[in-house]
């Protein structure tokens, strides 16, 4: 699709077809991971889990696509709405920085950052898709991630945390529009 002749709408649609569910699912599996090892590992460990182990879910996705036979957002590279989302990833990278030097001493609070922070990214990819799925995930990942912090009992806050993380990845997966190619491969 050439970028320079496309309407919005062509250029979202197109974003759409050839993107896949890759990403959401990787952050599922991170994100359980990461309530699993919530149970076992102490809030410092799991601060690193979570720190280092969120570098994981980009490469996750590519595994995820490439083990399906299919490259992710395939044939996109003249879509500048597809060029727009994959620079809003490195937004996060370049906040990473921040909840780290934030969590200094509050481990917990590094759990709580990547949980919100990573939740940023659906903003775009809502944008991207003209689905107003992305903004709701973004704003009750959040709200309840803040609440389930602020609210629950130390002992189960950070699984909290990260089970709400996934919770909002289903309700995603479930009420967003399927981009064309991935409702034909499923």
């Amino acid at each position: 699709m050439d970028g320079q002749t496309a309407t919005l709408t062509e250029l979202r649609e197109d974003f759409l077809a050839t993107s896949t569910q890759s990403m959401p699912i990787a952050g599922i599996i991170f994100w359980t991971a990461s309530a699993i090892a919530s149970r076992v590992l102490s809030p410092e460990q799991l601060a690193y889990f979570v720190g280092f182990g969120s570098g994981t879910v980009f490469p996750l996705g590519l595994l995820i696509d490439r083990l399906r036979g299919r490259p992710m957002l395939q044939g996109n590279s003249t879509n500048p709405v597809v060029k727009g989302f994959l620079q809003s990833l490195s937004m996060v990278a370049l906040l990473w920085p921040l909840v780290i030097l934030g969590g200094l001493g509050r481990p917990g609070l590094i759990v709580l950052g990547g949980a919100i922070l990573m939740g940023l990214v659906w903003v775009p990819y809502g944008w991207a898709a003209n689905d107003p799925v992305g903004m709701r995930h973004t704003i009750a990942r959040t709200l309840l991630c803040y609440a389930a912090y602020l609210f629950l009992p130390p002992a189960i806050r950070l699984t909290a945390v990260c089970l709400i993380v996934v919770g909002c990845y289903i309700y995603s997966l479930t009420a967003m529009r399927r981009p064309q190619a991935f409702a034909r491969e499923t």
